[in-house]
């Protein structure tokens, strides 16, 4: 393996912790949450080493065994999988860093199994995004759910029963996929993603193929929660822990959405097929559906993490909407969405944990002006992230929205732009009723009730509040360094 390869380690090294850290756990309990926040520092330097070796060299193909393509199993670093790996590996060291002292009270004797089962799921999802062979991307998918379903299982009383909900969908989410998989290969003969693509359009009107596309994508459908397939996610991203939800839910979601956009785009060729055509639109159609429904849901929600949930079946929404454009503005506005969800959705669901760890509680119902003074840097940071999920100027999120309203104004699609502006002022909704309780004097309260009286700073310790300002400044700073990664995201629209 020459330097230039070392990215390849990445699901290696979360192999070797998620054994390592039972190991050590014999002997010491407390070294659970320094080597898991190791693996994932690990993880995130060698993805943005593979990123920078992408931007200077190329694509990087590391085959295992002594065996070329397509008969052997390939690893592929291209410019979507080096984008997808570096964002998810960042997010999952900041949120894992966040965790030490909120898992010390969610899990208590629990902590070393939460981070053993933490790191499987990065592998899968690492393995996901990494190999080059659909059969593999099996493989790993079926690891990061089934580990996805027990850091779920070990949130409150109610998580067992959203695990098991996930579990049912997820198992035929997954045999859909394979199925799906099994009707490719009876055309082409081969499992590899580029071998695959180059066979596929000799096939392209044959039932087999047309019936694999479908399976497949109603299988990475219900792993990506597009809806109206999203019927798992707002209970387990509810019931499940605090730091459970921070590690799922901006990374989950997003490795779903990195194989619709590597089966659509990738092996397919999104307007290469008929099939294909319609089966995009079909899903814009449901992205779309899903976009307002999830920002309904989101308004109606007295919890928190629930709100949050619900906006996530929005927000996965507006990628796979710029997915079925077909237009590079489309996908430059699914793409960036990516990184500025993840970054968002990150940071919300850490103060989320952070108010929970200082007040038991994350109901809105009971949020009050007080918080804006007992906890100004956590209550900044999600400011600047709900702002973003507006969408207002010059957060983050404004510009992958520009980029998804650019695009369905290329495709004189009116009903997608006006789901866009209308979900916007729903977002502003919900996330704006909280500012309101935060920052603004409530009314209904007796007058001069605790007028006078000196609000204390409770504000979390570094280690919980440094990954939350960290990602709120970082909203900051993609918005305002957007050309730079539109620049990048544009070369990766295949043709």
């Amino acid at each position: 393996m020459t330097e230039y390869h070392l990215p390849v380690l990445i699901p290696f090294t979360y192999l070797a912790f998620a054994v390592l850290i039972p190991l050590a756990g014999l002997w010491k309990r407390k070294f659970s949450h320094p080597m898991a926040v190791t693996a994932s520092g690990l993880a995130a330097a060698l993805s943005l080493y593979g990123f920078v070796t992408y931007v200077s060299g190329g694509a990087i193909h590391h085959t295992f065994g002594g065996w070329d393509p397509p008969v052997g199993i390939e690893f592929v670093y291209d410019g979507l999988s080096a984008f997808f790996l570096l964002v998810i590996n960042s997010v999952a060291f900041l949120v894992l860093l966040h965790s030490k002292p909120l898992s010390a009270r969610e899990f208590r004797g629990k902590r070393m199994p939460f981070y053993s089962v933490a790191m499987l799921l990065m592998l899968g999802f690492n393995g996901i995004i990494s190999t080059g062979d659909l059969f593999n991307l099996y493989v790993f998918l079926e690891i990061s759910s089934l580990s996805s379903y027990g850091l779920i299982a070990i949130g409150s009383r109610h998580a067992p029963f959203a695990a098991f909900r996930y579990l049912v969908i997820g198992t035929i989410g997954g045999s859909m996929y394979l199925l799906g998989l099994g009707f490719l290969y009876t055309c082409t003969g081969t499992l590899n993603i580029l071998d695959m693509a180059a066979m596929l359009p000799h096939f392209a009107a044959d039932p087999p193929v047309v019936t694999g596309l479908i399976l497949m994508t109603v299988g990475i459908g219900i792993k990506a929660a597009l809806f109206p397939m999203h019927g798992w996610l707002p209970d387990a991203y509810t019931f499940a822990s605090s730091t459970s939800s921070a590690l799922i839910a901006p990374t989950g979601t997003k490795v779903g959405a990195y194989i619709l956009i590597r089966v659509l785009l990738y092996l397919f060729g999104i307007e290469s097929m008929d099939a294909v055509v319609k089966v995009s639109g079909v899903i814009g159609t449901l992205a779309a559906m899903g976009i307002i429904y999830g920002s309904i849901m989101a308004i109606a929600q007295s919890e928190l993490k629930r709100m949050l949930a619900y906006s996530s079946v929005s927000q996965i929404g507006y990628i796979i909407m710029g997915l079925s454009l077909g237009n590079p503005a489309g996908f430059i506005g699914a793409v960036l969405h990516v990184l500025n969800h993840a970054a968002m959705k990150a940071c919300l669901f850490l103060v989320a944990g952070n108010l929970r760890f200082r007040e038991g509680h994350s109901n809105i119902r009971l949020f009050n002006d007080t918080y804006r003074k007992k906890y100004p840097w956590t209550m900044a940071s999600f400011t600047v992230a709900a702002v973003s999920m507006v969408g207002l100027p010059p957060m983050a999120g404004f510009f992958s929205k520009w980029y998804l309203v650019l695009g369905t104004i290329e495709n004189a699609n009116w009903v997608f732009l006006a789901v866009i502006l209308v979900s916007s002022l729903l977002n502003a909704v919900y996330f704006f009723r909280v500012l309101e309780k935060v920052y603004m004097k409530n009314p209904k309260l007796e007058a001069g009730a605790g007028d006078g009286v000196e609000v204390k700073n409770r504000e979390v310790k570094l280690l919980m509040l440094a990954p939350v300002v960290v990602l709120a400044v970082g909203i900051i700073v993609i918005g305002i360094m957007n050309m730079s990664v539109v620049s990048y995201i544009l070369k990766m629209f295949p043709g």
